[in-house]
């Protein structure tokens, strides 16, 4: 990788040409046509949301004469480029150079400018102030992505997504981020199952995440294996399927579906029968007992078969990490059991004082009892006081839900 140092580019001939597009929300050109601000494997332009802070603040940065830090173009020609690190800085001033935002200045002042409003010695402070860059010449496109995906030289870290769009940046990269990296297309219910940020690669991270978990391959080596393709198909077609099965099985949407490995129960449970309004109401259900402290863990706990399954299949009830009696229940049943044991001359276990073995009469201490429902709780039994029994841990769990 060659580097060659430039020091005298200023901001106003970098914002020469420059042009916004709305549509697509980034910085297409800028250096009078020369320079490409978003090649096909940079992230999205992401300073700009929330209160667009990120983007005022590189401005107040050059405003107040503080460094912008160091940018990295990539030589693609005799005299083209194309932005290899600082697409978020150069789109922000490439913004505000073309009045898409203003800033309080000076900060608190409750002084609002846009570019063209600003002092003249402002302006002229701006337009003249240089920038630090470094243009480099890779020997081939693989040693350009390469270092690319090792370079983080200033602000957000580039996450695994926006790393894999740049290894594997091609025609399949770029149909997948117009359909899963764009607001214009993501559908917003897509949203009630799927957690992070279009912009920030999370929606196509997903999409690629359960196709690749079908065809039991990691993310890398789908990309790998069809960087160059026009054909986005496959991909979108299992992402809908999926979406789908999901809305034809839960007939209402709970917070709690957000982020769920959907990708992975949709194969795991995607073949079976089920009644969705019975399911509808066995979630209800569940959502209304104190004892589930898992929300999220409903979902797969139906799907699995639910209360009816239990059982078959007793190692679901993880799913739910029901809730374990309060101590202070804990210590008063025990007491009570002990009492009455020794009263009977029985075990405080009622298991054992039900056998004719050596622990018919013993008494144990509390640590060595757990607590358990009385009548299970896959049959109803509350987790409260009245239901409450203290078992010695042998016969506890050997219990299960018989």
């Amino acid at each position: 990788m060659k580097t060659e140092l430039k020091t005298n580019l200023t901001i106003k001939e970098l914002c020469n040409g420059f042009y916004w597009n709305q549509n697509e929300e980034k910085g297409l050109n800028g250096w009078s046509g020369k320079l490409v601000i978003q090649p096909e494997y940079q992230r999205n332009f992401i300073y700009a949301e929330g209160d667009g802070k990120k983007e005022k603040d590189v401005i107040y940065s050059i405003l107040k004469g503080y460094p912008l830090g160091v940018i990295y173009f990539n030589k693609t020609g005799e005299d083209s480029y194309e932005v290899l690190d600082g697409q978020q800085r150069i789109t922000s001033i490439g913004r505000f150079c073309t009045n898409k935002f203003a800033i309080e200045y000076p900060e608190k002042s409750g002084k609002m400018f846009n570019y063209n409003s600003l002092d003249g010695d402002l302006k002229k402070k701006l337009d003249e102030t240089e920038l630090l860059i470094y243009i480099c010449s890779a020997k081939d496109d693989l040693e350009l992505k390469e270092w690319f995906e090792k370079i983080n030289i200033v602000g957000v870290a580039l996450n695994e997504q926006e790393r894999l769009n740049a290894t594997y940046s091609g025609n399949f990269v770029t149909l997948a981020r117009e359909k899963f990296s764009s607001s214009k297309n993501v559908k917003p219910e897509w949203g009630d199952y799927i957690s992070g940020n279009v912009n920030r690669q999370d929606y196509l991270h997903t999409a690629l995440e359960w196709i690749s978990l079908k065809q039991k391959v990691s993310i890398s080596e789908y990309m790998g294996s069809h960087r160059f393709e026009n054909d986005i198909t496959e991909l979108t077609s299992h992402f809908e399927t999926v979406i789908n099965w999901i809305d034809s099985k839960f007939l209402e949407v709970k917070s709690e579906m957000k982020g769920l490995d959907w990708g992975r129960l949709y194969l795991e449970y995607g073949k079976n029968p089920y009644n969705p309004d019975k399911l509808k109401d066995e979630v209800n259900a569940l959502y209304a007992d104190e004892a589930v402290n898992n929300k999220k863990g409903i979902f797969e706990f139906v799907l699995a078969g639910g209360k009816n399954a239990l059982k078959d299949k007793p190692e679901i009830m993880k799913f739910l990490n029901i809730r374990f009696f309060e101590k202070s229940t804990i210590k008063t049943v025990y007491t009570k059991q002990t009492e009455d044991a020794k009263k009977n001359g029985t075990s405080n276990c009622p298991d054992c004082a039900k056998n004719d073995g050596a622990n018919k009469t013993k008494i144990y201490k509390e640590t060595e009892m757990d607590a358990d429902h009385a009548t299970a709780w896959s049959k109803g039994g509350a987790t409260d006081i009245k239901n409450c029994v203290m078992l010695c841990k042998y016969h506890n769990r050997s219990k299960g839900n018989s």
